[in-house]
């Protein structure tokens, strides 16, 4: 009997590891499976899910597009404009690998993914990758190519497998595809890029406040809090060997020269009380970060040392307590917060909006980034250091599904 029931158990525990192990094998095959269905890459709809999010969102598959990418978080996020102008972030994908460290990339073969604010046009995407589908990124930019940085075919595309690029799977590729795809069909020419270390926040900036390239990440700081009070991508520019960040000649016929001295500029007055506010904020809470990252001496000040073009011209003082700190903070310095609901219509109205703008002729069109308008600059929302909601809160309940009409597409030549 004792000889019996030792042998029924083996049995249990065999026919237990036989299914288990088929069910791993099964898991694995409809991982692997997860593409068979997709007859046309170039022309896959996007999933009917994130059609009903964006309707829930008052936004549609052409309304265009910006990215951010956040390397220590291994994150691509996908953010789109609704009626309103201001934008909403539609999608996140945990990138499968990027190569190097954090901090820009300055030469060819150093397999360092890039950091900065790139422009992608319609003639850098490729539907005919090695890498299942893929858009070159647009590095080097200008601030790039006026420090000498190199490098050729900076891309984000499938496949999991970087030598400096940022890689996602191939099932993920073919989603943020599609959302390109479909806002260059609604008429975008191009949309940003931003290639960040990290989320730069207080206590983000104080934890790397010793890394060599803080003060780079300073510069760029500055575009990443333009978005985050405006909710619209930044216009941006390079002057002096900087970038700078909705700022506006002053002469009409000024350009901006990436080595040379920045022209006269000014900003909307409402980003620039805005952002001055939050500049305040940001410094209080980056020493409160200091104090409790114990065992580390406090280092740099927090101050952000993007300094305004020396003959820009200056926004009105805000307090008088706070002047000394204006002047060491970067390009847009200003007063208090303005609220979302406190924002008139004309002030809505001077939200940049995207130009319906025809396709390239040639698909071997340069890569430089495409100008932005000067005309019509982002004005901010509520500060996000004084809101107790988060940023990235749930979306409204989504409208039944419906199934996605697969659209005409024309494929663009290899790059």
């Amino acid at each position: 009997m004792a000889i019996r029931a030792g042998w029924a158990a083996n049995m249990r525990w065999h026919r237990l590891l036989v299914v288990s192990g088929l069910c791993l094998t099964l898991a694995a095959c409809n991982s692997g499976d997860t593409l068979s269905g997709v007859s046309n890459k170039v022309e896959h709809p996007l999933p009917t899910k994130v059609v009903n999010r964006m309707k829930a969102y008052d936004m549609t598959e052409a309304s265009p597009i910006m990215m951010r990418i956040f390397k220590e978080e291994s994150v691509l996020e996908v953010w789109k404009a609704k009626a309103n102008g201001r934008y909403e972030k539609i999608a996140e994908y945990e990138i499968c690998k990027w190569s190097g460290e954090l901090g820009p990339k300055r030469a060819e073969g150093d397999r360092q993914a890039p950091e900065g604010f790139y422009t992608v046009n319609r003639h850098q995407m490729n539907p005919n990758s090695s890498y299942y589908l893929s858009f070159n990124l647009g590095y080097p930019n200008r601030f790039d190519r006026a420090h000498g940085r190199t490098g050729t075919n900076l891309m984000v595309h499938g496949a999991c497998s970087s030598a400096g690029c940022y890689s996602m799977t191939d099932e993920q590729v073919l989603e943020i595809y599609a959302f390109a795809r479909e806002a260059f069909k609604g008429g975008q020419d191009s949309f940003q890029v931003q290639a960040l270390p990290f989320r730069m926040t207080a206590e983000n900036m104080a934890r790397h406040r010793d890394n060599p390239n803080y003060e780079f990440w300073e510069m760029l700081k500055v575009g990443y809090d333009h978005f985050e009070l405006t909710k619209t991508p930044p216009k941006v520019d390079v002057c002096n060997k900087q970038y700078v960040f909705n700022q506006v000649p002053t002469e009409p016929n000024a350009v901006f020269d990436a080595s040379a001295a920045c022209p006269a500029t000014s900003t909307p007055e409402s980003l620039q009380v805005a952002y001055q506010t939050y500049v305040q904020d940001y410094e209080a809470a980056f020493q409160e970060a200091l104090q409790k990252q114990l065992g580390q001496k406090p280092g740099r000040s927090g101050a952000l040392s993007r300094l305004l073009p020396a003959n820009q011209s200056t926004p009105a003082s805000a307090a008088a307590a706070s002047a000394a700190a204006v002047t060491a903070v970067p390009a847009v310095a200003a007063p208090a917060v303005v609220a979302p609901e406190a924002a008139s219509a004309a002030v809505a109205a001077e939200a940049a909006q995207p130009a319906s703008v025809t396709v390239p002729a040639e698909a071997s069109a340069p890569t430089a980034a495409t100008p932005v308008s000067t005309t019509a600059l982002p004005v901010p929302v509520a500060n996000p250091l004084h809101t107790s909601t988060s940023l990235y809160a749930a979306p409204p309940q989504a409208p039944a599904e419906q199934v996605a009409e697969r659209p005409r597409w024309s494929l663009w030549g290899r790059n």
